[in-house]
């Protein structure tokens, strides 16, 4: 994970761009968590890196920084948000972590089924 002292970041991960699943949550990111002072937004993703920055450039998602487990698929395992078995073997599942700029986590969320929202609010509070 790229250093991010002093900040508060909110790191989502979540499954492919392209699976037709909504790009709500990045998209709420942008627009509210990117804004605020002392706050980075990640968003991590299984998808090629190339492909993520199609998908924020074409999105328009400008306030949020995009990274790859393609080649570090640990960062799933260590998290606890890797997929283990099903069709979306390998894949992210929807989570949003707060770590603050101690490095602490003060806040998580992973959604229990894939097409649900996180709870926005609440992470955001966190912040």
């Amino acid at each position: 994970m790229p250093n991010m002292s002093l900040r508060a970041v909110d790191i989502q991960s979540q499954t492919v761009h392209h699976v037709g699943q909504p790009p709500t949550q990045v998209r709420a990111f942008n627009e509210t968590a990117a804004n605020l002072k002392n706050t980075a937004v990640l968003c991590i993703s299984a998808d090629l890196p190339f492909a993520m920055n199609r998908f924020c450039s074409a999105e328009r998602i400008d306030g949020v920084d995009s990274a790859s487990t393609f080649r570090s698929p640990e960062f799933g395992e260590d998290y606890g948000v890797i997929f283990t078995s099903g069709p979306l073997l390998g894949l992210l599942s929807r989570a949003i972590v707060v770590i603050d700029e101690s490095g602490q986590v003060i806040h998580t969320e992973q959604v229990s089924e894939i097409a649900d929202e996180p709870n926005y609010a609440a992470a955001l509070a966190a912040l």
